[in-house]
Order: structure tokens, then C-alpha cells, then sequence
């Protein structure tokens, strides 16, 4: 092998991981605008060929995944810039459900996807989040002690999606579907 050889490939390698970026990003602003954006848009958006598009999401479901998956890394990231550890616990939980709301607000293709993309362990780090803001918030008599946090924890999500979907469904107009869910988490945590 030539000392060329793994330069070729490292550039081969950073040249794919441009456009898997790209294609990403053209996905999420398209279904921002049109959650049935096609691939080809996509493509056409991220200025790739279809074939790349394919070569990276073999499938619409597995882009919408990937999206969803970034989206997530990005709401995690924004989580983690909070201080969860210091201040009433209340606050931190209803910071935590803001931040996610944002996510919302910025990417409304979220409101609007197929319930098949749900999993549960998209939820895992948000919810070990929130066992801990809890725990402490019942230690110090801050959240009740009524109801058990293993019970909480799925009660707070389901209330998120709950305002979700309702903004989704144009039930309630997203920001009234973010009070509804602020004042909902209060009341579920209130001593």
C-alpha cells in the first residue's frame, strides 16, 4: 500500500461525512416546512445526487430516525447546558420540559411524526434527568412524596406529548399547549 493510500481514504471518509452532514440538514429544514418532503427534495436541497441520499438513509424511515436522533443529541446538549443541580427542584423540571418545548418550537416536523418513530430509549437520558431533579425535589419537600417517581417520570412525558400532539392537531396553539403543560407538571408536582 501506497503512504497515499490512507490520505485518499481519510479524505474518501470526510468527504461522505460532509454530505451524510448535509443531507441531515437538508432533511431537517425541509421537514421542518413539509413533514412529506420527498428524498428527492432532500437531495436536491443538500446538493447531492438521490443515489447519495440513498448511499447514506437506505430509506424515508430510516432518514426521519436519524433526524430525530440529532434532533435529540441537539435537545440533550441544551438540557446538559442547564444547571440542573442548584435551585428549586420544581424549576429545574419545568426548565428541562422548556428547553424541550423549544426543540418544538424549532422544529415543528417533530409535532408531526408517525408515532412509529416514539422509542422508548430516545426518552432514557431526559428521564434519568428528571429522576434526579425529583428525587431531590421530594427530599426536600419540594415535589410530592405521594405519588411514586417511577410513576412521575412516564406521567411528565405522556403530559409532553399530551401538549404536543395538541399543538400537532392544532387543538391548542403551541404556546397555550406549553402553559397547559407548565401549569399541568405544577399541579402533578406540587407537595
Amino acid at each position: 500500500m501506497s503512504k497515499e493510500e490512507p490520505v485518499r481514504r481519510r479524505r474518501r471518509r470526510a468527504d461522505a461525512d460532509r454530505s451524510r452532514g448535509a443531507v441531515l440538514a437538508a432533511a431537517i429544514t425541509l421537514l421542518d416546512e413539509r413533514i412529506d418532503a420527498s428524498m428527492e427534495s432532500v437531495a436536491a436541497t443538500a446538493g447531492v445526487t438521490r443515489q447519495t441520499v440513498y448511499a447514506h438513509f437506505p430509506s424515508r424511515d430510516v432518514l426521519l430516525n436519524a433526524v430525530v436522533d440529532e434532533l435529540t443529541r441537539e435537545t440533550m446538549a441544551a438540557i446538559d447546558a442547564l444547571d440542573l443541580d442548584h435551585g428549586p427542584a420544581l424549576d429545574g423540571v419545568l426548565a428541562l420540559l422548556d428547553v424541550g418545548w423549544r426543540g418544538f418550537e424549532q422544529h415543528p416536523l417533530l409535532l408531526h411524526l408517525p408515532l412509529s418513530l416514539e422509542q422508548d430509549e430516545r426518552h432514557e437520558p431526559v428521564s434519568d434527568r428528571l429522576e434526579q431533579l425529583i428525587r431531590r425535589g421530594q427530599r426536600t419537600n419540594e415535589i410530592t412524596r405521594d405519588l411514586p417517581v417511577t410513576w412521575l417520570i412516564p406521567a411528565l412525558i405522556a403530559l409532553g406529548h399530551t401538549a404536543g400532539d395538541a399543538a400537532g392537531a392544532n387543538r391548542l396553539p403551541p404556546r397555550k399547549a406549553a402553559a397547559a403543560l407548565r401549569t399541568s407538571v405544577t399541579r402533578l408536582l406540587a407537595p
